[in-house]
């Protein structure tokens, strides 16, 4: 499998998420049947999810549900969650804002420095 690049050397193919497709297959296997929760360090998640530990992605609130529905979410300590007593504003602010002003805005808000009392307060949240 593959195609040669050079004298005695060959390359294979690598897939990406475009090149892939999942399609139904000839047999059904009905959901009672499969399991697809997964263990962790002896803590077991019914679903196979983990959000990414990004500003825009979680919040207390979304690591909260996500734990609540069987997934995990990893909150960003040294985002806007640990630098703002109220991030809904620095989101709504990069969110309403041009490209270019967003740019702006992002580089100025990771400015503020990341406070000990609101890494314990979101903790304390979720």
């Amino acid at each position: 499998m593959g195609m040669w690049v050079g004298r005695g050397r060959k390359a294979r193919a690598a897939y990406g998420f475009d090149d892939i497709a999942l399609a139904p297959g000839a047999i059904t296997i009905n959901p009672n049947e499969v399991d697809i929760s997964w263990e962790l360090c002896g803590r077991n998640f019914q679903i196979p999810i983990i959000a990414a530990a990004m500003d825009g992605v979680v919040s207390p609130k979304l690591a909260v549900e996500m734990g609540r529905l069987g997934g995990l979410a990893v909150l960003n300590l040294e985002g806007i969650f640990s630098r703002y007593e109220n991030p809904d504003e620095v989101l709504d602010r990069i969110t309403s804002a041009s490209l270019e002003e967003a740019t702006r805005i992002i580089q100025g808000i990771y400015g503020e420095p990341i406070k000990d009392e609101l890494i314990h307060k979101r903790i304390s949240e979720i």
